[in-house]
């Protein structure tokens, strides 16, 4: 990270601080109700604070052994460009070294040119070999 004002944490965020980060930096709002039950099932969790606010975070999902998935990489647009996202990945990169079994399959999916960020952590396109589907509910 460029700027030292930066405190990392591997807590999981509070539901409100989750939703705002998400709405806030473009990703999709989820309910109260989803956050509150999906937050504490988190495998893993970084949370980036600047002069006391959450301002980037990044969480790990699965089931522990066999399937992970990076999910909710977001940083506020007024820290982007700053390393935020970087530092998110670098540290969950370090988890994943630390606590996933070699045979385990850890995937995330990519918005936009995201992936870009994503390949410097040996993440790599699985198409056309496999494509992401998701199912949506109304």
């Amino acid at each position: 990270m460029s700027e030292p004002n930066y405190t990392i944490n591997h807590d999981i965020p509070s539901v409100d601080t989750y939703r705002h980060l998400r709405q806030a930096s473009g990703l999709s709002a989820k309910t109260l109700e989803a956050a509150s039950r999906g937050l504490p099932n988190s495998l893993f969790a970084v949370q980036i604070t600047h002069a006391g606010e959450t301002v980037a975070m990044g969480r790990v999902i699965g089931d522990g052994g066999t399937f992970y998935q990076v999910v909710d990489i977001a940083v506020l647009p007024a820290h982007q460009g700053r390393g935020l996202g970087k530092k998110v990945m670098t540290e969950i990169q370090a988890f994943i070294e630390r606590e996933v079994p070699a045979s385990a399959y850890v995937s995330l999916l990519a918005d936009g040119e995201a992936y870009r960020l994503y390949q410097q952590y040996g993440f790599t396109l699985t198409a056309p070999a496999s494509v992401g589907m998701a199912l949506k509910k109304a």
